[in-house]
């Protein structure tokens, strides 16, 4: 039996690990499940998403197993802060899928709209028409979107909502062309809205693009990731001397220095591999003089 390890701190670990995948597999069963649990409609009152719940559980286990069974203060951190960033940064690339279905939803909408339009019905109409088929990525925000016209709010306010809630610089021309459209220097509303779904989509199509030219890199990034800890895993098994020195206060410095800069070298691969910012150039001003 190694060094290192002891019976009690066995127990500790085992039952510490236990518990963070308890609490991991209840937090995703009560987040999961149907819409009348209690938790399911606490949770995004508060804000909190179901990957949040799922990261805080995963960096509490690995905290605590490799806290107890190291004894080390530091090694407990690097391996909470492991729990937390590690399954994002070997997952798959979600934020460019999750860009190129928002732009293409958006661009499914502004059709809608479009249509509903040169058919001759009014914006309220328009908006109410589309509320039923609207992509499931913007139903919510399309529907509050209605629901605050047909609560009288005005276009502009309920269009600055509406970008607000979506976040996305398309959502903020689709919101301004609909705010100039109900306005006195409306123009073609239709033919905008027009140009601006073939404009998402060209941008749907650039980011799926761009997310394959950057697979290489977020492969890389697992490797490098996968290899290092296969190496600190299969030393503290194999070879538990090596690692004792690091039980040491000077030890525990190093390690910090280490780990810092293995967490910076990871930021920075991870940084590489993910998709460019979209700057969002407009803001929409409400008829209340206030803005988004």
């Amino acid at each position: 039996m190694p060094l290192w390890w002891d019976w009690e701190t066995g127990v500790l670990a085992v039952g510490g690990g236990l518990i963070g995948a308890g609490v991991l597999c209840a937090v995703r069963g009560l987040v999961t499940g149907g819409s009348s649990t209690p938790v399911r409609r606490l949770l995004p009152s508060v804000g909190i998403s179901r990957e949040l719940c799922v990261r805080v559980a995963a960096a509490a286990a690995a905290g605590v197993v490799i806290g107890l069974v190291t004894g080390w203060p530091v090694g407990a951190v690097l391996a909470a802060a492991a729990g937390w960033w590690l399954p994002s940064l070997l997952g798959a690339d979600t934020e460019a899928r999750r860009q190129a279905d928002l732009a293409e939803a958006l661009a499914t909408w502004a059709e809608q709209l479009r249509d509903m339009l040169t058919g001759a019905a009014g914006l309220h109409q328009a908006v109410a028409a589309t509320v039923p088929a609207a992509p499931a990525v913007i139903g919510k925000q399309v529907r509050a979107f209605e629901a605050r016209l047909r609560s009288g709010q005005p276009v502009e306010r309920a269009a600055a909502e509406f970008a607000h809630e979506v976040d996305c610089d398309l959502a903020d021309l689709v919101s301004i062309t609909l705010a100039m459209g109900a306005s006195q220097y409306g123009g073609d509303v239709a033919g905008a809205l027009s140009r601006l779904a073939k404009t998402a989509r060209e941008r749907a199509v650039t980011v799926a693009r761009v997310s394959a030219s950057r697979a290489r890199v977020r492969s890389s990034v697992r490797i490098i990731a996968g290899a290092t800890l296969l190496m600190v895993v299969g030393t503290a098994v194999f070879q538990p001397a090596v690692l004792e020195p690091l039980g040491t206060p000077i030890g525990q410095l190093v390690l910090a220095l280490t780990g810092a800069i293995w967490a910076a070298s990871f930021a920075w691969m991870a940084r590489l591999a993910a998709p460019p910012a979209v700057v969002r150039p407009f803001t929409l001003v409400t008829a209340d003089g206030g803005g988004r």
